[in-house]
């Protein structure tokens, strides 16, 4: 095969766009290395230099404050398991929701899909959905943080436009061979949906990991708060918010700023650990969703 040699036109937009690429994953990567270098760096310091990457005396301070209060590691593994557990909520749900509307025979499906796509435009908002948790008897237990967001309707739309594009003749050789819907579901549409559940299963665990609010609204007993909210409860500490007596505080306050960087570290970085892990099937998933969406 003879390769054909690009034109000065071909070198000269390459080296454009390799440029302008990388230079916005500088101007990306930037803010992130200075809230790490800043988490590490002393109050003088953070005073003193409006920026710096690598700061000029290393300090602990801040994630020892982070660190000092007992209760951090419950409401981690706390944060582990809503995640964990309101990600398989979600799945669970958006998929038999989206292969029951992707199936044309359905009755009632174009009404159910009107009623869906209605909630896009029109919700009852905060108090009526407190009220409809209240109601349900979900108050102070994590199903509340579960439940009211365990289908999201724009994903939802995507997941039931990629089921109708799965060829017809897979599932009726599979109803031939005696599979009911869900065996269908199971047995076919699922495992060629894998790039499909990688994508959206980042998209909900994101949500869960990043998610205070909700925990902060529903469940009123501290010892069940997730990290977020716990971390939120420190930078107000740090900030003079809330009464410094309510932790066990027998150390100087490092800087508000530092800590503050601290927690964006500790919140961000378990995402970013596994990130790297469904890199290849969430940018297939997200090609796939776009494409046959």
């Amino acid at each position: 095969m003879v390769m054909r040699q690009k034109s000065i036109g071909g070198k000269a937009f390459d080296i454009a766009n390799y440029s302008f690429l990388a230079l916005v994953a500088v101007c990306m990567m930037l803010p992130i290395m200075y809230i790490v270098a800043g988490s590490f760096a002393s109050e003088i310091e953070i005073g003193s230099r409006a920026f710096f990457l690598i700061p000029k005396t290393v300090t602990l301070d801040a994630y020892v404050f982070v660190f000092k209060d007992h209760t951090l590691p419950r409401s981690l593994l706390v944060s582990v398991f809503i995640t964990i557990a309101g990600t398989i909520v979600n799945l669970f749900f958006t998929f038999t929701f989206a292969y029951g509307l992707s199936r044309r025979y359905m009755i009632g499906r174009n009404i159910m899909l009107n009623m869906i796509i209605f909630t896009m435009v029109f919700s009852g908002g905060m108090i009526p959905t407190y009220l409809v948790v209240k109601g349900m008897g979900l108050l102070n237990s994590y199903w509340a943080v579960m439940i009211p967001t365990a289908i999201n309707v724009f994903n939802l739309i995507v997941i039931k436009s990629f089921f109708q594009e799965i060829p017809n003749e897979l599932v009726e050789s599979a109803r031939i061979d005696g599979c009911n819907d869900l065996g269908v579901l199971w047995r076919i549409v699922l495992p060629l949906s894998k790039p499909v559940i990688a994508t959206f299963a980042l998209f909900y665990a994101v949500g869960h990991w990043n998610d205070f609010f909700n925990a902060l609204l529903y469940l009123s007993d501290s010892k069940m708060w997730p990290m977020q909210v716990l971390l939120r409860q420190m930078i107000l500490l740090a900030s003079g918010s809330l009464d410094m007596s309510t932790m066990d505080l027998s150390y100087v306050k490092p800087p508000d700023q530092s800590i503050k960087m601290a927690v964006v570290v500790v919140g961000t970085l378990p995402i970013l650990l596994v990130y790297p892990f469904i890199q290849k099937h969430f940018a297939k998933g997200v090609l796939l969703g776009a494409v046959k969406g």
